[in-house]
């Protein structure tokens, strides 16, 4: 009772988390593949090893690469990852659609190296090491979420430096406005003030020039 207790809480335990590591010979393809439900969230962290042949051991490598591939096997194959990427990382999909999904990795960048081509561990002469976690947004790690918080405070910062640049845009129409509603204001007094001269000078001139006739007729001269 007890062992088939066991095997239910490992079989419930692998439904959301699989970390397994397999070798690798050379620049070769290696693949597996995984049943995904519609919506299902997927995070991949990977760790490849380059065999030592002085050491006798399996060890980080600082020109290893890793070339990543996720493929939908019931949509002919259509790929919806392509990540290229340092030989540790993490990768992250969603399954658009349930179905089998055909995940695949590829050493890359060290041509030419010892114990890559020739010679080597009789196993393969890379180690890749992969913890992947199906359906469960909580195993992402910490530093994920850490860099997730930073992502989170540079975007409220960037939203608070566009609330003050609409802010000062709104102050500045503002201003505009009430230079435009003053500015009105001096040309129509302006334009009232020049009328009223106008109006002035031709009262003047008219009487200046009933003055004169007045005069002149007074003299008789006209």
């Amino acid at each position: 009772m007890k062992a088939i207790s066991s095997l239910v809480a490992l079989a419930a335990l692998a439904s959301h988390v699989s970390a397994l590591y397999f070798y690798i010979d050379g620049p070769r393809e290696k693949c597996f593949f995984e049943e995904l439900p519609k919506d299902t969230l997927v995070v991949g962290h990977y760790n490849a090893l380059l065999y030592n042949d002085q050491s006798h051991n399996y060890g980080p490598h600082n020109d290893m690469g890793l070339y990543i591939s996720v493929e939908e096997v019931f949509d002919n194959h259509h790929r919806i990852v392509s990540q290229r990427g340092s030989s540790k990382g993490q990768f992250t999909f969603s399954a658009a659609d349930s179905g089998e999904h055909r995940i695949c990795f590829t050493p890359t960048g060290i041509h030419g190296s010892t114990g890559f081509f020739g010679g080597g561990h009789e196993r393969g002469n890379v180690k890749l090491e992969v913890d992947i976690a199906i359906g469960e947004t909580s195993k992402i790690e910490s530093s994920d979420k850490e860099k997730m918080g930073d992502l989170t405070t540079k975007i409220r910062d960037l939203n608070a430096r566009l609330q003050d640049i609409r802010r000062e845009q709104i102050f500045q129409r503002e201003r505009e406005a009430e230079f435009r509603d003053q500015s009105e204001s001096v040309n129509a007094r302006v334009v009232r003030w020049t009328l009223i001269q106008l109006a002035v000078l031709g009262v003047t001139c008219a009487w200046q020039l009933s003055h004169l006739r007045s005069f002149f007729i007074k003299q008789k001269l006209t």
